[in-house]
């Protein structure tokens, strides 16, 4: 294989993905024919109006449920079951409540059958990444909500995921909270050194999107198909003030309002 052809070929091809859901025997349709396909080094956001499918078409990425047609395919290979080198961050942090910081951190390391030690290194390592150093031994109780939301992104970014699924994740956060949390995801996606090479984000903020991006995928009402892929080429670090940002916002804003 070429170089050229190693730099064009997708690690993601999303392929005519539908959804159907059944609800009282009645049909309805989610999504409807979704193709788009991811390269390696980005970062992807999807917008669309509330009910159009997004959360749903990132479970059908990760492989946590099948499309009801088409397919995604990970590096050529039909993706059939989850995805072990895909994590995600949820909204509503999802945090056991009976474990503390570290031992929330170690769950996925935990499942992997990785050994006591080892796991104990590099979830510690990966909590001092996100900002949440001598709080190992707190319970979610005892967190701010920001902090939850660094412990949920320790947790998908401990077991090393090669791609990021993020729903909504700074949805639930006061504005300062979310703004430090994008900066950090911004700074640990770009050190090509580290975990993870490519994030796929679901949000309703699209400044936010345009924001973070390298392109943004609107999707259509429900049910959701793809009405525009946007390229943000601007370079980062970027101003949020900037009327290029406000101008694509305006844009995108216009098509799914």
């Amino acid at each position: 294989m070429s170089i050229k052809e190693k730099l064009t070929t997708p690690i993601l091809d999303i392929r005519n993905v539908s959804k159907d859901l059944v609800h009282h025997r009645k049909k309805i349709p989610i999504l409807r024919d979704v193709s788009f396909s991811i390269h390696e080094y980005e970062f992807i956001s999807v917008v669309g109006p509330s009910g159009c499918g997004k959360s749903t078409l990132l479970r059908i990425i990760m492989g946590l449920e099948p499309p009801t047609e088409g397919e995604v395919m990970y590096k050529g290979e039909k993706v059939r079951k989850v995805n072990q080198r895909m994590s995600m961050v949820f909204q509503s942090f999802a945090l056991f409540p009976w474990l503390n910081v570290l031992e929330n951190v170690e769950l996925g390391l935990e499942a992997q059958g990785i050994p006591k030690e080892l796991r104990m290194k590099r979830s510690l390592k990966i909590i001092q990444e996100v900002g949440l150093e001598d709080f190992e031994d707190a319970y979610p109780r005892e967190l701010s909500r920001g902090m939850k939301q660094r412990v949920g992104f320790a947790r998908a970014l401990v077991i090393d995921p090669e791609i990021l699924l993020m729903d909504e994740p700074f949805a639930a956060l006061d504005p300062l909270t979310a703004e430090g949390l994008r900066e950090e995801i911004i700074r640990l996606w770009s050190d090509k050194f580290t975990s993870p090479e490519i994030v796929i984000m679901v949000t309703h903020n699209v400044e936010e999107a345009i924001y973070l991006s390298d392109r943004v995928i609107v999707l259509s009402q429900r049910p959701g198909t793809v009405i525009l892929e946007f390229n943000i080429d601007m370079p980062r670090p970027r101003d949020k003030r900037s009327q290029s940002i406000y101008n694509i916002t305006d844009k995108i804003t216009s098509l799914i309002a």
